[in-house]
């Protein structure tokens, strides 16, 4: 496996491997949990979001980087971060590995790969999110098992 910079010709690929990655996220859980109304209200368009999200996510000027995994000159996985939204911090933004390379430290490397580049920048902290249901669990171990101190978030939606 080797890490390194997007491509600009990667970017669909990318979408595809996000889309893949939290559908089951959405469409399995998310879905059910909010019901149609409120899903509709704030996820309706999650496949869209993610196509639009993806193609700004590496903008070096602004502090947003992107590094992709290959085998075989195969895109498999890919970790975006920011920084300078807050001196001396950096967070990593998205993160999300094809499905056959899932639990194979594919994301350990690109998280890696990622905070290493912001030591680099003068980072001292960085942050990284997840959610707190069972299909995010994975995640949660490997942020910890990385050294990252979980903290408990609540958040609430109503239809009213």
């Amino acid at each position: 496996m080797i890490i390194k910079t997007l491509g600009d010709s990667d970017v669909q690929i990318l979408i595809d491997i996000a889309i893949d990655t939290f559908q089951p996220f959405y469409e399995g859980y998310v879905r059910d949990l909010l019901g149609e109304t409120v899903f509709q209200h704030q996820h309706g368009h999650w496949r869209e979001g993610y196509a639009t999200d993806i193609p700004t996510l590496d903008d070096p000027k602004s502090g947003r980087h992107v590094a992709i995994a290959e085998i075989d000159e195969a895109i498999i996985g890919f970790v975006s971060w920011k920084i300078g939204v807050k001196p001396n911090h950096g967070e990593i933004h998205l993160l999300a590995v094809s499905e056959p390379c899932r639990r194979e430290h594919v994301g350990r490397e690109l998280c890696l790969y990622a905070m290493a580049e912001m030591k680099r920048s003068g980072i001292d902290v960085v942050e990284i999110g997840t959610g707190g249901d069972a299909f995010h669990l994975p995640a949660r171990s490997l942020y910890e098992s990385l050294g990252f101190t979980p903290i408990p978030v609540v958040a609430y939606l109503k239809k009213i």
